[in-house]
């Protein structure tokens, strides 16, 4: 057997190696072969070195062979190997993809979205028909894998909102038209003769009662008040609230349903509140009970007193009043226990006067810049 080569080291070679070898955030594989190598190219026979290594002869015979072939750096490095051929074809990726793009039901499944388990069955299943032999034995982490690298998440629905109102645009700067006329309203000191309100309604505000007594905070002890998980429900009122632009003024009405009854009866509310000569203006929406029978009967009866510009379809988000509703949400209501729904009320219309005490003049800002108010 011929003798195996020495080892020589250019000063920069043996510089690294020494460096690595008393490294401890390098590989260990690479710290243990940099060893290798220094003690071999210092003359000592490989049989020391296993002992001196605590290794095998024949992975330290690999190391210095690696070294002699490509140096002794590279040999620090696992060589690259050739590995397995790709299994799963770029053809029968794709028709994986084209599978999990589709609807389980197009398939005759009754998933209306695909669970890993049902799109491996069904590409099994499939596979050899179609063409794709090499997916008989798909996983969850090949199919894992596939779906990932095209970011499909076949499992999973997310939602849009479609609109469906053609007149979208225009209605919307029918309403930012009304926000600006009372803004310019507001600055001017001339006598008014016209209210803008911003009207709608907050149903299913539920009643709730402690069914325990409620614990109150303790110092250094108990930092919140705590309740018991059990309560009962005592039913739900609904909140049809108008917000007066120009004042910030709130006008409720809370009753158990909000049908076109209980609209007309707000109606005649905001017809008692202002002078019998002004145009009263509501910003709504087109919740039916605005649209009613009922209700277009009520408005003739009262001929020019009121005027409604509706927000256009899924475009609630434009009325100021959610503004307000969003503010009691989190204030008056999160957190609300009552002993019936009497006082349930009783603490709404309360809370209100409260928020009446101090009002808010809401201001619609975005793209109010675009709108020009044109006198007739």
């Amino acid at each position: 057997m011929a003798k195996r080569a020495a080892l020589s080291l250019s000063s920069e070679d043996r510089e690294e190696l020494s460096r690595i070898s008393n490294s401890r955030t390098e590989a260990a594989a690479a710290v243990r072969r940099a060893k290798i190598l220094l003690h071999y190219s210092g003359g000592m026979r490989i049989a020391d070195i296993v002992r001196e290594m605590g290794a095998t002869r024949p992975l330290i015979e690999r190391c210095i062979d690696k070294a002699l072939s490509f140096g002794p750096l590279p040999a620090l490095k696992d060589l690259p190997r050739p590995g397995h051929p790709t299994l799963i074809t770029d053809d029968a990726k794709a028709w994986v993809l084209s599978v999990a793009c589709q609807k389980p039901t197009d398939l005759d499944y009754a998933h209306e979205t695909w669970t890993y388990s049902l799109l491996i069955k069904h590409l099994r299943k499939h596979c050899q028909e179609q063409g794709y032999p090499c997916l008989a034995k798909i996983g969850k982490g090949r199919l894992h894998d596939i779906l990932s690298k095209s970011n499909i998440k076949p499992h999973k629905i997310s939602y849009y909102l479609e609109r469906k109102d053609p007149d979208f645009d225009a209605k919307m700067a029918n309403v930012l038209c009304v926000y600006k006329e009372v803004e310019i309203l507001n600055a001017s000191k001339d006598e008014r003769t016209s209210v803008t309100v911003s009207y709608d309604e907050k149903p299913g505000i539920q009643a709730i009662k402690n069914i325990a007594a409620e614990l109150m905070p303790v110092p250094e002890r108990y930092a919140t008040r705590a309740r018991d998980y059990e309560y009962k429900r005592l039913g739900t009122v609904s909140l049809l609230a108008g917000i007066d632009l120009h004042n910030g003024q709130v006008i409720p009405l809370v009753r158990d349903r909000h049908r076109s009854r209980e609209f007309i009866e707000f109606l005649d509310l905001l017809d008692g509140s202002y002078p019998k000569n002004w145009k009263i203006r509501l910003v709504l929406d087109n919740h039916s009970s605005h649209l009613s029978k009922e209700t277009q009967a009520h408005l003739r009866s009262k001929p020019e007193r009121f005027e409604f510009v509706f927000t256009p379809k899924h475009g609630s988000w434009l009325n100021l009043i959610e503004v307000f509703f969003s503010k009691i949400a989190r204030s008056l209501l999160r957190h609300i226990r009552v002993q019936s729904k009497e006082e349930l009320v009783e603490r709404i219309y309360r809370g209100i006067e409260e928020f009446n005490q101090e009002p808010v003049i809401f201001r619609w800002k975005y793209k109010m810049d675009e709108m020009v108010v044109v006198d007739a």
